[in-house]
């Protein structure tokens, strides 16, 4: 069975797959207990966004909604579609447009810092109290080392 997978973008005012995103987000929020943010904060976060998206078949199986200075706002990858090397093909996205690129992580979500320190994310502070409901997060930010540079160049020549 082929599988056709499309990469579109949602420019900043757009909010096309908005609702797509959201409900991927909440699917991830029940399972797992991350991604956790108000509906009205998403929205409007999104709407603001450069937002990368990944389609399988018309069905959303990842998307990276990004700030003008390259910081991640939402990362999400569906549980089924993780380890195909989606999530770093979305930061890749971003690094391509960014001379910066970061995110906040939960200190808890251990699944998100694998990741993200496994791509050449660093762990820069921990900041208390960051999120709404009092959690914990670090800032991380993409190391400056020209090897993570190149190994994105090759995802996307993929």
């Amino acid at each position: 069975m082929s599988v056709n997978v499309e990469k579109r973008v949602d420019q900043p005012g757009s909010a096309e797959h908005a609702e797509q995103a959201w409900e991927l987000k909440e699917r991830i929020r029940r399972s797992e207990g991350v991604l956790k943010q108000r509906r009205g904060f998403f929205i409007d976060a999104y709407r603001r966004a450069t937002t990368h998206l990944y389609f399988e078949d018309e069905t959303l199986i990842g998307f990276a909604s990004t700030r003008r200075d390259g910081y991640i706002l939402f990362l999400a990858v569906a549980p089924e579609a993780r380890g195909q090397s989606y999530g770093e093909r979305l930061v890749a996205e971003v690094a391509r447009d960014h001379r910066s690129v970061s995110c906040h992580a939960r200190t808890t979500n251990e699944g998100a810092l694998a990741f993200y320190q496994n791509i050449g994310f660093e762990v820069k502070r921990e900041i208390t109290s960051y999120y709404e409901d009092g959690g914990d997060a670090y800032y991380l930010r993409l190391g400056e080392k020209a090897s993570i540079r190149e190994k994105f160049s090759d995802l996307f020549r993929r």
